[in-house]
């Protein structure tokens, strides 16, 4: 996800005169994860019962997917499974083994066997350090919208803004590896860039970021940055690929977090379906709603999509977002949650296991931690009543292949 950078070497100046002033004016920075590993090495004796819910051909596209992301870095690229490092290389390598085996329609029972042979599994230590973590879903939503604003489509999907940096601590002090702030010029003072509040009620990007569409819905506009990426259908039948190209640096705060405190919503009732039919119930409250989440997304025109933090398409049921910095990029996972089961209505009549293999794509404001994990569910109803609902606390693991494989 790029960031644009055209007033950096200005901004470099004033941080070097006085970066203590500039992290007290500026949103905290950005912080390291614990140094605590996120992922425990398991005995085969504890590996998971590795039965997949859904067909193959699915997990063979995003493997495919994570192989083409892997080969664009370098070959001596460092990952991490908890105290153990492999190359991009031999995740490469990975990929492709477990790809071939899986090209060969194994019955469960060799897959499982092949696994326990061949691969190493790590699971993470979830949210309590007992490897207990909590599955979220998100979905690509399909907005109508419009090339010109008018009476009915007057909410904007805004471009990056102009004046936005995303400035690196890193050169400046040992301490501030790793950090970065989210900010923009004010005189010879980098300031903290405009909140939510700022955006929507002042108008504060007006001529500063281009609005790339107009839709009639704001709480469609709220979602689509919750989710981060959405086709836009034009009337003039072009349907427009929109996904996310940074943000303001605001903390994420949730909604669903606030209208539970404030005793709107039951927690158990707590979907973002329950949320919109909330707030269309009342629109006076949305704005105060809104505005609890500082946090403001802008997007960028795609040729396809939806695609993850790592630029390539995401597959339904396969793909996951997981905190970047603790987690292997691209590498092949395994996990263990909820699905729900949807009748003809629309309704949720039970949950069942949910257990797959998916490929670490993607990321997101909210998930944060070893114990988050966000299942990305594709699009069209059932996807978005899944997305909608899914709360429910699982495992997860990783896979490698074993580095003292014999080679051939």
């Amino acid at each position: 996800m790029k960031i644009r950078l055209s007033l950096y070497s200005k901004c470099a100046l004033v941080i070097a005169a006085s970066l203590a002033v500039l992290i007290a004016g500026c949103p905290a920075p950005i912080k390291k994860p614990p140094e605590e590993a996120a992922l425990v090495r398991r005995s085969s004796f504890f590996y998971p019962d590795f039965r997949d819910d859904l067909e193959l051909d699915g997990l063979e596209h995003s493997i495919l997917k994570s192989l083409e992301y892997l080969e664009r870095v370098p070959a001596d690229r460092i990952y991490s499974f908890g105290e153990d490092r492999f190359d991009a290389a031999h995740l490469i390598k990975s990929l492709q083994t477990f790809l071939d085996f899986i090209r060969t329609n194994p019955t469960a029972r060799e897959l499982e066997n092949f696994i326990r042979s061949e691969y190493n599994v790590y699971q993470s230590i979830g949210r309590n350090k007992k490897g207990e973590v909590l599955f979220t879903g998100y979905y690509e939503p399909h907005l109508s919208g419009r090339l010109d604003k008018n009476e009915e489509f007057r909410y904007p999907i805004y471009a990056l803004p102009t004046d936005l940096m995303k400035i690196d601590l890193s050169p400046f002090s040992e301490k501030y590896k790793g950090q970065s702030i989210v900010g923009r010029f004010s005189g010879q003072t980098v300031v903290p860039y405009y909140d939510r509040r700022e955006i929507d009620e002042e108008k504060a990007l007006v001529g500063r970021a281009e609005p790339l569409f107009w839709v009639k819905d704001p709480v469609d506009v709220f979602f689509l940055q919750i989710q981060g990426s959405g086709k836009i259908f034009l009337d003039t039948g072009e349907v427009v690929n929109v996904h996310y190209h940074g943000s303001n640096g605001r903390p994420y705060r949730s909604i669903g977090t606030l209208l539970i405190k404030e005793q709107k919503i039951p927690r158990e009732e707590m979907s973002m379906q329950r949320i919109r039919s909330y707030l269309q119930a009342h629109p006076e409250e949305m704005a105060s709603v809104f505005n609890y989440n500082p946090s403001y997304v802008f997007f960028k025109v795609e040729p396809e999509g939806p695609l993850g933090s790592l630029n390539v398409l995401l597959t339904p049921g396969r793909s996951v977002a997981l905190d970047r910095r603790i987690f292997p990029h691209g590498a092949l996972a395994f996990i263990q949650t909820q699905k729900p089961v949807v009748n003809s209505a629309g309704q949720i009549d039970s949950w069942v296991d949910c257990r797959r293999f998916v490929l670490n794509q993607d990321t997101g404001g909210a998930i944060q931690g070893p114990g988050r994990a966000d299942l990305f569910w594709g699009n069209g109803p059932y996807a978005e009543i899944a997305a909608g609902h899914l709360a429910h606390t699982g495992q997860l693991y990783f896979l490698i292949l074993k580095p003292d494989r014999p080679k051939g």
